[in-house]
């Protein structure tokens, strides 16, 4: 196989907001990600030749000019990262990836401000090297899926986004879990030509953000606020609102966007009081009930007497169009509404009738263990148990 990433554009744009973070503000702090699969991964030698093969690839990669102009180009990124960006490569030394008993596993260890490029792309990586050696006839399965998407787009986009729903907005969330570089490159694509430029509005994706000239859309992810529960001087019970803060500090009104399930969405509002309310432009669903979760935000929001017509929520959770449809209809003329679509346009063929549910999560930062509660518990993760249970106590003060 070629090489699968060819860019290190080629990943979300969290991923670079929550690296200038770790730079400037949290150069010491070490971390420890661990891959998992939540469902059946059928790994094999040959797939781990091509992965090691791919690996090698990634790490030859660095940033171009045009490149760093277009980061620079964002007005949230600094220049002193951006000098960063220009030494930066990833190094194979913090990638551990194992395929023993028949499974695979990979760990990524070393300063976070150097480690977070990775997740991404393997995931990438691991997803196009799964399907291209266990599927046959890809060239038919190509064809389904370009008339599954035009399907989408005639039946659920365009029909949809009628008079009453004109404010229906979503982004593509799918890097992680696509079915191939290729094939992102062609929805997003196909996107922008079919579906009304005022519905499909942005792409998580930098490269293709870039690419097309349409908008880059993130903030952070869960490692961000797990960082916060390892560090020294900060109360475990105190963490959440500490890195709010840090990024407030960082950004200044700027990527406003919070997370609000690394704890849970009820240990998040308490943490989530008037000054920070006021302070970020909205919060993102990633766990649990949509419905229940938009009902307790906009709760929180009216009791600490603030608009919620003036803040966004933004879901993100393994959503189809008529899922999105629905929360948009239920929430539309209470707040701003949003959404992030991933593996339903990104990985979405006939032939699979599983998609991969791969992840790569942070499991340690600084030697010590750290959590994600989430307000699922299928997406809970942690490797210490002891640790996990105290969380939960702290998570209730």
């Amino acid at each position: 196989m070629k090489p699968i990433i060819i860019s290190l554009l080629d990943t979300d744009l969290y991923k670079f907001t929550m690296q200038q973070c770790a730079l400037r503000q949290f150069s010491n702090v070490w971390v420890r990600y661990v891959f998992k699969s939540r469902n059946v991964l059928n790994w094999t030698y040959d797939m781990h030749q091509e992965l090691l093969k791919q690996i090698k690839y990634f790490c030859n990669l660095s940033f171009s000019k045009e490149e760093l102009d277009y980061l620079a180009g964002l007005r949230f990124i600094k220049r002193d990262y951006i000098e960063f960006l220009k030494l930066y490569k990833p190094l194979e030394e913090h990638i551990n990836a194992l395929f023993e008993n028949e499974k695979l596993t990979i760990e990524i260890e070393g300063p976070w401000y150097q480690t977070i490029l990775w997740e991404i792309p393997i995931l990438s990586i691991i997803s196009e090297i799964y399907y291209k050696y266990s599927l046959e006839n890809i060239d038919n399965i190509y064809d389904f899926g370009r008339k599954k998407l035009i399907e989408k787009i005639d039946t659920k986009i365009i029909p949809m986004h009628n008079e009453s729903n004109m404010g229906f907005k979503f982004s593509e969330f799918g890097t992680r879990r696509r079915f191939s570089f290729n094939w992102q490159d062609e929805v997003v694509n196909t996107l922008i030509e079919k579906a009304p430029n005022t519905c499909f509005v942005g792409t998580s994706n930098v490269y293709f953000a870039k690419k097309y000239n349409i908008l880059a859309i993130g903030t952070n992810a869960h490692e961000y606020y797990q960082v916060g529960q390892a560090l020294e001087n900060v109360r475990l019970a105190e963490s959440q609102k500490f890195m709010l803060q840090s990024w407030v500090n960082e950004y200044r009104g700027d990527l406003g966007i919070a997370l609000s399930d690394t704890l849970g969405t009820d240990k998040f509002l308490k943490d989530f009081d008037l000054y920070f309310a006021k302070l970020y432009d909205g919060l993102r669903h990633d766990s649990g009930d949509p419905i229940q979760w938009g009902e307790k935000i906009i709760k929180h929001y009216q009791k600490l007497r603030i608009d919620p017509k003036t803040k966004t929520l933004l879901f993100s959770d393994s959503l189809d169009f008529d899922k999105a449809y629905n929360i948009y209809n239920t929430f539309k003329n209470k707040a701003n509404i949003a959404f992030g679509i991933g593996t339903h346009i990104m990985n979405d063929f006939e032939p699979l009738s599983k998609q991969l549910n791969i992840v790569m999560k942070l499991q340690s930062v600084n030697n010590k263990p750290v959590a994600k509660i989430s307000d699922d518990n299928g997406k809970t993760i942690c490797e210490d148990e002891e640790f996990l249970r105290y969380l939960k106590i702290v998570s209730k003060e």
